[in-house]
């Protein structure tokens, strides 16, 4: 059985600059995940959140919570933000969760 560790963030964008919002996050956020060792995945989930926004969920899998620091800092709890996100966020998860998993894996 391979453990490992699960980060989820989320946050919502407006209708109208969602796709253009998939489109950085795509193109800058998940390979910037996925250089980091110890990262064993990423994907940015999204759907239509009703009142005018999309929520955006990325998922990413970890070997350790250490592999995490490298990637988000000491305090893996708090969300890390790309220059982007100031033009785009409307609402921003500042916390982010972890959850232990194992099986295998994405």
């Amino acid at each position: 059985m391979t453990a490992m560790v699960v980060r989820e963030w989320s946050g919502t964008v407006r209708d109208e600059d969602a796709a253009a919002y998939l489109e950085l996050m795509v193109r800058h956020a998940i390979p910037d995940y996925r250089a980091v060792p110890g990262n064993l995945g990423a994907q940015v989930w999204h759907r239509p959140d009703g009142d005018g926004v999309v929520r955006f969920v990325t998922v990413s899998w970890w070997q350790s919570r250490a592999a995490i620091t490298a990637f988000a800092g000491d305090d893996i709890e708090t969300a890390r933000y790309y220059d982007f996100d100031d033009r785009y966020l409307v609402d921003r998860g500042p916390v982010v969760r972890h959850y232990d998993a194992a099986g295998s894996q994405p």
